[in-house]
């Protein structure tokens, strides 16, 4: 699958060597300049092999590698930026399964490419267009120890923390690393703020326990954890590390779409300025830029989405509703890392998590998903249309429909091959009735 998220893939099947050689090479060949590619992964148990083939294609494309080994997505950002890399490529497929792999394109700015720069890549690896270089201008591998000590620097110097009053507030965190990068990442950043932390599943082996989501119904263990050793709350990260959920000190999950909100609601109290963020996150973000006096913009689902629009209107803060926390004066990325210093900052004071979040509006809100439909996607658009016929429409990525405080957006994934329906509304009941609607509407006639 090749969208502004990456090039994915199941490991063994549709993303083979070959494949990721040559995407590798096409995206040293697309960037301007001739410095390095820095190449970053998370810990799938593919991920030494995929490495291995992506570095032999940049390096085959005549760039030099710089390998910083098991590192969070943010990290790797962070290291472009810091080396001034001609860009990057991170070695994750997120929250897809364990058979998945996936190559994500960084620009020299450390941030994902745009569709305009992504079509380049694309263009070049099918047309298997000029890129190998000759055998006396091939690239060589370097390897780079540093990349999370330069990202926890640039954390713990962010103006909106008080580092003091934080490592004052001596908290408890239990942190559920996925078995992955998240699991070394996020102890040393926390660590770092005095806190006292118990580890859970943070052995970075890829051998993922939970669904890789960090959503409530996955974090039982988490809650289990946390009660179970009297700690303040707790966070669970996904593989990469690029987004972030909490549980409350009862354990209970307050949803990872509390994680923007509450970041945010940080950011502002210490720089104001427009956010961003996309079509399908919680109206709670809206009620804190309302709060803040401050303009909320939407855009298509992607962080490459969210980035550009931050970009154009000079963002204080942004994200999306799924964990992912951006905070541009940390770095124009999704960040848990980021996500948890802001968290830490709102409790210094004595505040409970769940007191901080009972202050926000409750919505509830349903993220399902089905089958992509076999016929085309206008078909199903033009009964979506029919079936909303009166609500406010945006196009912009898929079709979100949106009356007083309820919406529903539908739209193709672009990792995954289904159909994503997300919505929400003040309570239970209308928000399952508008899913339901929404799902009938996407079935084919006569099913």
């Amino acid at each position: 699958m090749i969208s502004v998220a990456g090039v994915r893939g199941i490991v063994g099947d549709s993303l083979d060597p070959s494949i990721v050689a040559r995407f590798a090479a096409a995206l040293a060949r697309s960037l301007p300049g001739d410095g390095p590619i820095v190449i970053g992964r998370d810990a799938r148990v593919t991920g030494p092999m995929v490495r291995l083939a992506a570095a032999a294609g940049v390096n085959a494309a005549g760039r030099d590698v710089v390998d910083i080994g098991l590192a969070t997505t943010p990290t790797t950002q962070l290291a472009v930026e810091h080396l001034k890399a001609a860009g990057g490529i991170i070695l994750t497929a997120s929250h897809n399964p364990a058979p998945w792999n996936a190559l994500k394109f960084l620009s020299a700015r450390g941030e994902f490419l745009g569709p305009r720069e992504g079509s380049a890549v694309r263009e070049r690896f099918e047309q298997n267009r000029d890129l190998w270089a000759s055998w006396d201008k091939l690239g060589v591998v370097r390897e780079e120890k540093s990349a999370l000590e330069w990202h926890l620097e640039r954390v713990l110097a962010l103006k909106h923390l008080d580092v003091s009053a934080i490592r004052a507030r001596a908290l408890h965190v239990v942190v559920d690393g996925c078995a992955s990068v998240g699991g070394f990442a996020l102890p040393a950043l926390l660590e770092r703020l005095g806190a006292r932390v118990t580890k859970l599943d943070c052995e970075p082996n890829g051998k993922f326990t939970r669904e890789l989501e960090p959503l409530p119904e996955h974090l039982s263990q988490l809650g289990a954890t946390v009660r179970k050793v009297g700690a303040d709350l707790g966070i669970a990260s996904d593989p990469d590390a690029d987004r972030a959920a909490f549980v409350d000190a009862a354990g209970v999950p307050l949803g990872e779409e509390y994680t923007v909100a509450l970041g945010t609601r940080v950011a502002l109290e210490t720089q104001k300025g427009p956010v961003v963020t996309n079509l399908s996150t919680s109206r709670m973000l809206d009620a804190v830029c309302e709060s803040a006096g401050v303009t909320l913009h939407r855009t298509p689902v992607g962080e490459a989405h969210v980035v550009e629009a931050m970009h154009a209107h000079h963002a204080a803060a942004g994200g999306e509703g799924n964990g992912g926390m951006i905070l541009p004066a940390a770095h124009h990325g999704r960040d848990a890392l980021v996500a948890m210093a802001l968290v830490a900052h709102a409790m210094r004071r004595g505040a409970t998590l769940r007191a901080l979040a009972d202050t926000l509006p409750r919505y509830v809100m349903i993220k399902d998903k089905l089958a992509r439909p076999d016929e085309p996607w206008e078909g199903a658009a033009a009964r979506l249309k029919r079936a909303f016929d009166g609500w406010q429409l945006d196009a912009a990525d898929g079709l979100r429909f949106a009356r007083g405080e309820t919406w529903v957006h539908v739209r193709p994934s672009g990792t995954e091959p289904v159909v994503r329906v997300i919505a929400e509304s003040p309570e239970a009941t209308g928000t399952r009735a508008i899913v339901d609607e929404a799902r009938r509407a996407l079935a084919a006639p006569g099913r």
